[in-house]
């Protein structure tokens, strides 16, 4: 469910989202990529009861590029999701990003959305999602802070690192253009 907005910002449409969901999977020291649905680029729910079906033996989490704006990583657990949101600002324009937010009980920033270009983005949320898996919560930090890097290019580093970038690209190249 989006959250209500009381920031006088305008959703965006959500058919003109761009970007990618993926849910990654560990089962026996193997990695699995698949898609997730359009719905999960603009639902965290959605995203959530997509990743949670998987009833993976296995870690699994959702990595979700959403308009090469920003980024989620999403990973559901049995007391409650851990997330990681790249950048807090984008909290003004997305719903899904302010839904993060809500859920890690953080106000959505109060910016004007006409300012946003001069804003320096932010992540918050639990760099540590990935630790247990090789990701040290440095090593993330690094990754998020870069903002030379667009998010699917941050997304290939954390897939690189962890060891799953050929997976990750091979469910890429099956999404639709």
């Amino acid at each position: 469910m989006a959250a209500e907005r009381t920031d006088g910002a305008a959703s965006r449409e959500y058919e003109d989202v761009d970007g990618f969901a993926v849910a990654v999977v560990r089962e026996e020291n193997k990695w699995r990529v698949s898609p997730l649905s359009a719905a999960a680029l603009t639902s965290l729910s959605a995203a959530e009861d997509e990743l949670r079906a998987l009833r993976s033996t296995g870690a699994a989490f959702g990595l979700l590029d959403i308009d090469d704006e920003f980024f989620i990583v999403l990973r559901p657990g049995p007391t409650g999701s851990r997330l990681l949101l790249s950048d807090a600002t984008a909290a003004v324009v997305y719903d899904i990003a302010a839904d993060v937010l809500e859920v890690l009980n953080i106000e959505i920033p109060d910016i004007d959305p006409d300012e946003l270009d001069d804003i320096e983005p932010w992540e918050e949320g639990d760099l540590g999602v990935l630790a247990d898996l090789g990701l040290p919560e440095p090593v993330l930090g690094v990754i998020v802070a870069d903002a030379d890097l667009y998010p699917d290019e941050q997304l290939t580093m954390i897939a690189q690192r962890l060891g799953f970038a050929d997976e990750l690209s091979a469910a890429l190249d099956k999404l639709p253009k």
